[in-house]
């Protein structure tokens, strides 16, 4: 007589990933269908529908490692090995993560280009390549144009690739460049930009949270956010003290008057203060000490995972999906902009919007706003200015009409 199979064991509740945690919680589909564009963008956007790495094998991360390599006359051992490998992966370090994602995934979308048109990815010819960006504005195949922005891109991330190599690619060679020119000249659209976030938008999204251990947590998440100006993935890679795990991106000291944020950025450490609110209502530093205090975090990443049953908190990081993911379910919770359709209303925000909504609607002084946001010219802080000061002077009725 034959046993019975055994069942699979069921998978613990904490070790779910947070995706699954949030779709219950957001009960709307489309949040999780549509994502964030930049997400899209970064990741795989355009790519063809087929598997790539099963295609490419290791190809498409080889750039790095014969960029990062002991001498051809050098043996290899032991510990050199290690440092060559501790060296790749600060060369890795050398860019956002983002970026890097978004580099080889553009090397992908190329070199599975160039092998259905039978020709070598790793012979850096500008005819090629002016070849290939015309195909990708208007496809031979049938398949959607690119847009210039993701073109653009696509030629960041090959250059980057071959420079990884060792080897050239001048992008102001004729094939390229007069091409890319005409490419910009009949395609380039104004760009499509997020919706920030008003401060009174704000405030309905956080009401719609309650005091659960995952609310507490994405209400520190919004008003941090948005108070810092903050990029999605400085919220998530905030650690409670200095120098506590290898993947943060920053630290808060809590003070009296408020908390100092030390980041790090592209040019150094930088600190950004975000002082006490009006109200415990709308403070981000009470919203972020309540949150510490309740979830019991005292090292380590601030923002964690929580259990289904919102009992504790695990030890990994969020991800900063979940961050634009939390925007986008708040937003319609709070019915913002409820004369669109659902997917209107969430085509609008993004991970961004908290970002930017500080920059278009702080009422200081835009150079303060600058330096808060680590903008490196004063004329990024104004393109977003303009929008609050959108018809405060009006023109035509001072020209007399």
């Amino acid at each position: 007589m034959s046993k019975a199979p055994k069942k699979a064991p069921k998978t613990p509740v904490s070790d779910l990933p947070e995706t699954e945690i949030s779709t219950s919680a957001s009960r709307n589909p489309l949040i999780h269908a549509q994502g964030d564009e930049r997400d899209r963008a970064s990741a795989t956007d355009d790519l063809p529908d087929i598997d790539l790495d099963d295609l490419l094998g290791e190809e498409a991360d080889e750039a790095t490692d014969q960029a990062i390599a002991l001498p051809a006359h050098v043996a290899g051992s032991g510990n050199l090995d290690k440092l060559v490998d501790k060296a790749r992966s600060y060369a890795e370090a050398a860019t956002a993560e983002n970026t890097n994602k978004a580099y080889r995934a553009d090397w992908k979308h190329f070199a599975s280009w160039c092998r259905r048109k039978g020709v070598d990815a790793l012979v850096p010819s500008p005819a090629i390549i002016g070849l290939y960006i015309t195909d990708c504005a208007k496809p031979q195949d049938g398949s959607p144009a690119l847009s210039v922005s993701t073109i653009e891109r696509r030629l960041s991330g090959i250059s980057s690739n071959y420079r990884q190599r060792g080897l050239y690619l001048d992008l102001k060679d004729r094939h390229i460049a007069s091409v890319w020119a005409g490419i910009k000249r009949q395609h380039a659209k104004p760009p499509v930009q997020k919706e920030p976030v008003t401060p009174e938008e704000l405030l309905e999204m956080v009401a719609t949270l309650t005091f659960g251990l995952r609310d507490l947590r994405d209400r520190a998440i919004l008003l941090i956010g948005y108070a810092g100006g903050m990029r999605r993935s400085e919220i998530v890679g905030l650690d409670v003290n200095r120098d506590e795990t290898e993947d943060g991106r920053g630290w808060v000291e809590i003070e009296k008057e408020g908390a100092i944020v030390i980041l790090s950025t592209k040019t150094g450490w930088k600190d950004k203060e975000i002082a006490r609110g009006s109200s415990e209502q709308s403070c981000p530093v009470h919203a972020l000490e309540q949150w510490l205090h309740f979830a019991k975090i005292a090292h380590g990443p601030i923002f964690r995972r929580v259990l289904r049953d919102n009992s504790g908190v695990q030890s990994d990081r969020l991800s900063d999906k979940h961050v634009a993911r939390l925007i986008k379910r708040t937003m319609l919770s709070a019915g913002i902009r409820s004369e669109l359709t659902d997917k209107e209303r969430l085509a609008l925000f993004s991970g961004h919007s908290l970002r930017s909504g500080l920059a278009s609607y702080a009422e200081v002084d835009e150079r303060y706003v600058q330096k808060h946001l680590g903008h490196a010219s004063a004329e990024q802080t104004r393109a977003y200015q303009r929008r609050r000061d959108r018809f405060r002077v009006n023109l035509t009725k001072a020209a007399g009409l």
